[in-house]
């Protein structure tokens, strides 16, 4: 409003949640105030940065999947993030096969992984670099 009259084209997008959704531990509402360049819809402002929040909440508090969950189903230009697995001790042929989904870098010598880099159990985008030494 502006001198108590409602302006034109002007809006505030919302979009609120909570999860996970059979125990809800979070509740979360995202306001936009006034969006610009881009069709005013909750659902298309303020819904993606919903789960931009969430994404980084849920392993934050260490929120699990309940088993039996509902697997995400991908679209084309979704980001696909993926637990990097523990292959400490295992050696290159091994590592690489739990390692299909990721760029693989090695440095050092010999044929035991001794390190990672992202360490095991992060979570980073697929086909992230993993660097493994040698040792």
């Amino acid at each position: 409003m502006n001198n108590g009259i409602y302006m034109v084209g002007n809006y505030i997008t919302s979009f609120i949640g909570f999860f996970p959704a059979n125990n809800p531990q979070v509740v979360l509402y995202v306001a936009i105030d006034n969006p610009k360049g881009i069709t005013a819809y909750g659902g298309t402002v303020a819904a993606p940065i919903f789960k931009s929040i969430a994404e980084d909440i849920i392993p934050a508090l260490k929120i699990e999947l309940p088993p039996g969950g509902i697997p995400k189903e991908y679209r084309f230009f979704d980001i696909k993030y993926l637990t990097v697995p523990n292959v400490i001790g295992l050696n290159k042929e091994e590592s690489r096969k739990k390692l299909k989904e990721f760029q693989i870098e090695y440095s050092g010598t010999g044929d035991k992984i001794i390190a990672t880099s992202p360490e095991p159990n992060t979570r980073v985008p697929a086909n992230s670099i993993i660097r493994l030494m040698l040792g």
